[in-house]
């Protein structure tokens, strides 16, 4: 009994982290959109990568001598595709709401989860998540701009990619290094259009210290949250809950930036949700019982 407590108190703890996680990257997400004004989706995200990059390289101060040139091409290649993640969604939010670009974002890490899957359910998964992203861009409806969707499925196609290297990187580099050493390359990245948009405003303190706050609270916060809480629970909880990423972006957008979206909306990205936790869920589950 102690340990079916212990255990069920560490699961619960992890949840709580992988939940707060989450209020803490979309509220972020919320409160960068608030900075496109003065900065500009790729000042703003430039910024955000800026200040991560700093303060991961403090924390983890990653050393580059004993890899292979193989190896750190492998990170920077992580944070080229880091820097173009960021970037393409903080486009895509400047043009259609939080909600719905996160929701449209989120179909590549599902389709990571599905691909190479041979389970019929998954079909269904795949199918469930069409119909929603379909519901949500409203083909001739003309309700969403269509530039900004299409760089929503930029963020997608990066965000499946960097799940994929984020596991590679991992494996080369100890703890958090390689993730360091990919930040610091995003930003290089992403500093030309950065620059370029934003010029000077960059400079005003104010902003400045707007920019560390979404750092903090879109990247280094979440990160080091869901860190901990992958030691706390099983791969397959950790994803649905993960899940819960488009929901709580539609909320943050309705409370941060009054983004209102209708019922259409809402069943979108609940079939999303769904489709996204069934994805993710049913490969481990498949594992474990191949396994017992």
């Amino acid at each position: 009994m102690p340990q079916r407590v212990l255990v069920t108190g560490e699961r619960a703890r992890g949840v709580a982290l992988v939940v707060a996680g989450v209020i803490t990257a979309q509220f972020g997400a919320g409160y960068a959109v608030t900075l496109f004004d003065e900065l500009g989706p790729a000042g703003a995200a430039f910024l955000r990568l800026f200040f991560a990059a700093i303060v991961l390289v403090a924390v983890w101060r990653p050393r580059l001598r004993g890899h292979t040139l193989a190896e750190l091409r492998l990170a920077v290649t992580f944070g080229v595709v880091l820097g173009a993640m960021n970037l393409s969604i903080y486009s895509a939010m400047d043009r259609i709401p939080l909600g719905v670009a996160v929701t449209i974002e989120f179909a590549g890490p599902m389709a990571v989860a599905v691909i190479g899957s041979r389970r019929p359910l998954d079909l269904l998964w795949v199918a469930l998540a069409a119909t929603g992203i379909v519901l949500l861009t409203d083909p001739g409806g003309g309700s969403l701009d269509s530039i900004g969707v299409m760089f929503a499925l930029l963020a997608a196609t990066m965000w499946a990619f960097y799940i994929l290297l984020a596991e590679r990187t991992g494996r080369v580099f100890p703890g958090g290094s390689g993730l360091a050493v990919a930040m610091v390359a995003g930003a290089v990245v992403v500093a030309p259009f950065g620059i370029g948009h934003a010029g000077s405003e960059l400079l005003k303190p104010e902003l400045l210290a707007a920019g560390l706050a979404v750092a903090l609270a879109s990247s280094v916060i979440p990160y080091s949250l869901d860190l901990e809480a992958l030691r706390r629970l099983p791969a397959s909880l950790f994803g649905v809950l993960m899940s819960l990423e488009p929901a709580v972006a539609a909320l943050a957008g309705l409370i941060v930036l009054g983004q209102h979206l209708g019922a259409r909306e809402w069943g979108a990205i609940a079939l999303v949700v769904i489709a996204s936790a069934g994805a993710t869920a049913a490969p481990a589950r498949a594992e474990a019982t191949a396994s017992s």
